[in-house]
């Protein structure tokens, strides 16, 4: 439904797309599991504070996808691959929800639009501020996205960005291999956030 690819750039020619390893479905289906199992955490709506509401749950499912494509991101084409069906998958269990929701077909495409556009914001913005070492660009983006504050502190956005950055070094420390057969680990929320809610 939604490219990853570049807009503009060259279609690769239909023959070579015969050669390509794709990803198994299962590998894909297992690793998206493991991002919805950990944006459900209870910690993440008890102890970080972010919304216990349907676009709380969408934002945190958005966070530990884009986490997950950044690891896969610097990896070589067969593992971007994997990234891209993370992301189709991504589309089509939206695309579910929103009709379990009882949003009408003809409106499921517009929806499904906002959404796109959402995630690529949200990863642009992320990837951006995961780049730096200063925490505020991070924190002012989750407060925003998040919690709905545009200015002033959002409880929960430092633990959160502290989660993000353990999160990053854990997934660049894990096995390439294991990623391509559907294997993930993140870091426990309830052991990074009280060093950060310790502080005055």
């Amino acid at each position: 439904m939604f490219s990853r690819a570049a807009l503009g750039r060259r279609a690769t020619p239909m023959i070579f797309h015969l050669f390509r390893r794709i990803p198994p479905a299962h590998s894909i289906a297992a690793l998206y599991g493991m991002i919805v199992a950990r944006a459900r955490m209870p910690a993440f709506y008890r102890d970080y504070g972010v919304p216990d509401t349907v676009d709380g749950r969408f934002e945190m499912v958005v966070l530990h996808t884009v986490l997950v494509l950044r690891r896969l991101d610097a990896e070589p084409e067969h593992l971007r691959q994997l990234g891209q069906g993370l992301f189709d998958h991504f589309c089509r269990d939206m695309d579910a929800s929103l009709r379990e929701m009882g949003i009408g077909d003809l409106s499921v495409p517009r929806e499904m639009q906002r959404m796109g556009e959402a995630f690529y914001g949200r990863k642009a913005a992320y990837d951006s501020a995961l780049a730096g070492s200063d925490d505020a660009p991070l924190a002012a983006t989750l407060a925003r996205n998040i919690f709905g504050s545009a200015s002033g502190p959002a409880r929960g956005e430092m633990q959160i960005a502290a989660y993000m950055r353990a999160a990053v070094r854990d997934l660049a420390a894990q096995d390439a291999d294991a990623l391509a057969r559907g294997e993930i680990v993140f870091p426990d929320p309830r052991a990074v956030a009280a060093p950060v809610m310790a502080k005055p």
